[in-house]
């Protein structure tokens, strides 16, 4: 019998009283399960830490002693019992180490997606699918008019710029995926990454699936307009656009933080399709929906034997 308490969101995260844990907590606890080390999802200071070893690794970049009391690493599909739960981290595909949670608990299975993408990325271990009764899915686009174009289409849209191009985004995740397309279609052309990208880099080069050609960004390099591609964090992009005459753009999903001059299209999460293909693979019984707006879904599926509700 799925149990509609099974998981309840709280004012610090979504908790399992039958585990007595968290899954991403928005602040320190004593039992804490993390999907993936974006800062919305991984916070500090909890005494005990589940997560896989790519997890900690950024965590502990970014936290450094504070990030956990202990780290318990597990394995993808590794099976490990809390009270009387019994969990498995799932690969998601949405940075390196990010982990759908499955839980079982009295015969029932509760798959907890975190955030997660389907579209190819060689720098993340590849998203699995596993059947579930109750999936605990993100909604962040969760409507038919989001549609999340090919990442090295977006990517091609570069190839007639002529100078210095300059490439915002985020430094965990989004930055290594954007090198690896940016090796992949402009083989020849230099890549510079901006120092504070550059400790994510390493970790994706220890722990990852693929390899990363670039150099770490000298300030001599853009002052002088040195032929390449450049990957900034967005406040350095951002500064960037009013001192110098480049192409620049930003790579995001969202469509109000895209650049007006020139946009990059590339998301790491699931669009519409995707969210439905997803839904199909995993087969559930119930659909508890978080982190976006999920009128649409409860739209989608009114009528039919799949139960929506909003976690």
């Amino acid at each position: 019998m799925i149990l509609d308490d099974f998981l309840v969101k709280t004012s610090n995260g979504y908790y399992c009283k039958y585990a007595d844990v968290f899954i991403d907590p928005k602040s320190a606890v004593n039992n804490s399960i993390v999907s993936h080390a974006h800062a919305d999802h991984a916070s500090p200071g909890s005494v005990n830490v589940y997560c896989t070893e790519a997890t900690a690794a950024f965590m502990q970049l970014r936290y450094k002693h504070k990030a956990a009391k202990l780290f318990h690493l597990k394995e993808f599909k590794q099976v490990f019992t809390i009270a009387e739960v019994q969990f498995s981290f799932i690969a998601a595909g949405h940075i390196l180490g990010s982990a759908q949670i499955l839980m079982q608990y009295k015969g029932v299975k509760y798959l907890y997606s975190g955030d997660i993408k389907l579209q190819e990325d060689i720098t993340v271990e590849p998203t699995e699918f596993v059947k579930a009764d109750v999936l605990i899915t993100e909604t962040t686009f969760a409507n038919p008019s989001f549609v999340h174009p090919n990442a090295l289409d977006e990517i091609n849209t570069l190839k007639d710029k002529r100078g210095p191009i300059v490439i915002g985004s985020y430094v965990l995740g989004k930055a290594q995926r954007i090198n690896s397309l940016v090796n992949a279609v402009f083989p020849d052309k230099n890549v510079f990454i901006h120092f504070d990208i550059y400790p994510y880099h390493k970790i994706y080069e220890r722990l990852g699936r693929s390899e990363l050609r670039y150099e770490i960004l000298q300030k001599k390099d853009i002052r002088i307009g040195r032929e390449g591609i450049y990957i900034v964090p967005p406040l350095t992009y951002e500064s960037y656009k009013i001192q110098y005459p480049y192409t620049f753009a930003f790579a995001t999903g969202w469509d109000h933080l895209q650049s007006k001059q020139q946009m990059l299209k590339i998301s790491d999460h699931m669009d519409w399709k995707e969210l439905l293909t997803y839904i199909e693979h995993v087969k559930p019984a119930e659909i508890w929906a978080i982190h976006g707006n999920p009128t649409q879904l409860l739209e989608h599926f009114e009528g039919t034997d799949v139960k929506v509700k909003v976690l």
